[in-house]
């Protein structure tokens, strides 16, 4: 028996049986939408009174558990901060970037159409985040793959151009760091660290959070500098060799 059959064998029970686990867990979750969670429902009651926050969801993660997500933030910073120290080459490249694939000049002005269009989503999402769903991690996403277009619709050296590390890298530090500013700030004011330095706004603007606008602007950008990150180094190692190797 070759080990391909010895894994097969292995992991036919052992994915059976974690399907089954899995089959019972959901059998007994609650039909949708009818949900129970207490802590939910005080949030959704208490979010607007409390902090003049429409958006309960970012009211959690910026402000009743503002704290948490300060972690998960330098979670995320970390992570990619390993991945470039495991991808990044050091030295300059000397093959140079791949010729360009995209040749249909209508691919690439709906490209950039499309770009302009993400990043305009992504901003939307990020400065309404407030108010209406949205928010700095979901704002920062979009943002990153808005550039990830520039790559699929134009060239590498286009995308390139535009995603240099001399200008990723201090906007994530920024990011990041801006978080625990506003924290120290609160400090500094004689308040409990994350706390709201200006008070809650009007409802239903986009200064309705006070300094939580800070901190969902701060997380924007990390995120989205950090995705954008991610995306060249995995080009960069994985996708631009076999370009070349389909050019020589």
């Amino acid at each position: 028996m070759t080990r391909r059959q010895i894994r097969g064998t292995i992991a036919i029970p052992v994915l059976g049986a974690l399907g089954a686990f899995l089959y019972w867990g959901l059998s007994g979750l609650p039909p949708f939408g009818n949900y129970h969670g207490f802590y939910g429902h005080m949030v959704s009651i208490l979010s607007l009174p409390q902090r003049h926050v429409t958006n309960a969801v970012t009211a959690t993660v910026f402000d009743y558990r503002g704290f948490d997500t300060m972690g998960e933030e330098f979670i995320l910073f970390a992570a990619v901060t390993g991945v470039v120290l495991l991808l990044r080459k050091s030295g300059e490249d000397e093959e140079g970037p791949p010729e360009d694939t995209v040749t249909s000049d209508a691919l690439r002005l709906f490209g950039l159409l499309a770009l302009a269009g993400g990043v305009l989503v992504g901003l939307w999402l990020a400065a309404y985040g407030l108010v209406t769903p949205g928010g700095g991690f979901q704002g920062g996403v979009a943002i990153a793959s808005g550039f990830v277009l520039l790559y699929l619709t134009g060239s590498y050296l286009a995308f390139a151009r535009r995603t240099s590390e001399s200008a990723l890298d201090p906007l994530e530090a920024v990011g990041a760091a801006g978080y625990v500013v506003v924290g120290l700030a609160a400090l500094i004011a004689g308040l409990p660290f994350l706390a709201n330095l200006l008070g809650p706004g009007k409802p239903g603007t986009l200064v309705s959070g006070g300094s939580l606008g800070f901190i969902n602007w701060a997380v924007a950008l990390e995120v989205a500098a950090a995705n954008t990150i991610l995306y060249k180094e995995f080009l960069e190692q994985y996708i631009v060799p076999i370009a070349r190797g389909r050019k020589s």
